[in-house]
């Protein structure tokens, strides 16, 4: 009797044991899978700041290529989803309802500078649909162009709702609410049947259940979606190559908004000084690459010699920055990936490094990309 207490005493024991360790395993690996640092911030000697954050490259079958920080953080995919955004659109036959052209496609994916190529784009989407700018609820802000804003207030004029830089992708959620027979006054609620197929497809490419991803409300006032990094990477692998079990209007309509995109690169952001649109140019086709507000970017890479799948890059700034750290992490990323070559680089100069000047103009220093993509390359799968 005392031998059997004695053995389920140390089997108690053992348990304990065990289950501490799992325990210390779990702790010890979320310590451990925190933001890395990417970027360093120098002056004069001195690296005076950094910026960290997660990155995460993918292969349609889900394979990971290259991962650093923490991919599994969930944040919001904010402007990152506009072309998932507008898959709705084009599959369910709306686009080819109202005779909406390649160009005006790709603006329903944009964030746009709010140039004329832009506004008379999205102002055409609306005539197509019988509406006026005013049905637009994406609010107004200043255009992103430094050019058209200086010319607004020389004019002395306020910015238009055509100007924002979600106006194309309001419009066409507009569209997809009058062929699906939905009300147009209601087409940002998330209860409304365009938000609902958006909410849809967004889980059937992300392989996140609809239940599961957080809901917040974007600038632009529309539901935005929360998932992992790693999830997003996924979506633009999957936007480029879609898994057998895609259906064939989502699998048209995913051919078609990456062919818009590579077409018209300048519509997605602007015709000078937008990363998506040069980063477009420099690839010559290559990729397609999407900006997120508050430090998220996306990029699909095509199937090419090197990725003969193609990939989906998703990276963070845990802090947010869009101006100094952004630019730095995904050309270098895409460099190490071997993606962009030293011309490409170099047609990129003017976003990497970023000067650090003072208030006379003059460089004291620079941000720039500092880290090391542990790379898993096809052939070595």
């Amino acid at each position: 009797m005392a031998s059997l207490q004695c053995r389920r005493e140390s089997d108690k024991l053992q348990f304990v044991v065990a289950s501490a360790e799992v325990l210390l395993r779990q702790r010890q690996t979320k310590v451990y899978r925190t933001a890395a640092p990417l970027v360093e911030v120098t002056r004069g000697a001195l690296i005076e700041s950094r910026h960290k954050g997660h990155v995460l490259a993918v292969e349609p079958d889900g394979n990971v290529v290259a991962f650093l920080g923490a991919p599994e953080t969930v944040t919001y995919m904010r402007s990152s989803a506009k072309p998932h955004q507008a898959i709705p659109l084009v599959a369910s036959g709306a686009a080819d309802r109202f005779g909406f052209t390649e160009k005006e496609i790709a603006l329903a994916c944009a964030s746009h500078s709010g140039e004329p190529i832009h506004t008379e784009t999205a102002a055409s989407m609306l005539k197509k649909i019988g509406l006026e700018p005013s049905a637009l609820k994406c609010g107004t802000h200043e255009p992103f162009s430094v050019e058209v804003s200086r010319q607004l207030r020389e004019r002395g004029e306020q910015p238009n709702v055509l100007q924002n830089n979600c106006s194309g992708k309001h419009a066409g959620m507009l569209a997809l609410a009058l062929h699906l027979g939905a009300p147009t006054k209601s087409y940002d609620q998330p209860e409304n049947p365009v938000q609902i197929a958006i909410k849809r497809c967004v889980s059937q490419l992300s392989g996140v259940p609809q239940e599961e991803i957080a809901i917040g409300i974007d600038g632009c006032g529309v539901p935005v979606f929360g998932i992992s990094i790693a999830k997003m990477a996924f979506m633009y692998s999957g936007l480029l190559l879609p898994s057998s079990h895609t259906d064939d209007r989502t699998l048209a309509a995913c051919r078609r908004i990456v062919a818009a995109m590579t077409t018209y690169p300048e519509i997605i952001g602007g015709t000078s000084d937008r990363l998506d649109t040069e980063l477009m140019r420099a690839a010559k086709g290559r990729l397609i690459s999407k900006v997120g507000a508050e430090g998220v970017y996306t990029v699909g890479v095509l199937p090419c010699e090197e990725w003969p799948s193609g990939f989906g890059l998703a990276l963070k700034i845990e802090d947010g920055d869009d101006q100094r750290a952004r630019p730095q992490v995904v050309i270098e990323a895409l460099r190490q990936l071997r993606v962009l070559g030293n011309d490409d680089i170099t047609t990129l100069s003017s976003y990497a490094p970023a000067p650090i000047s003072n208030r006379r103009g003059e460089r004291v220093g620079e941000a720039r990309a500092a880290f090391a993509l542990e790379i898993q390359h096809p052939q070595e799968n």
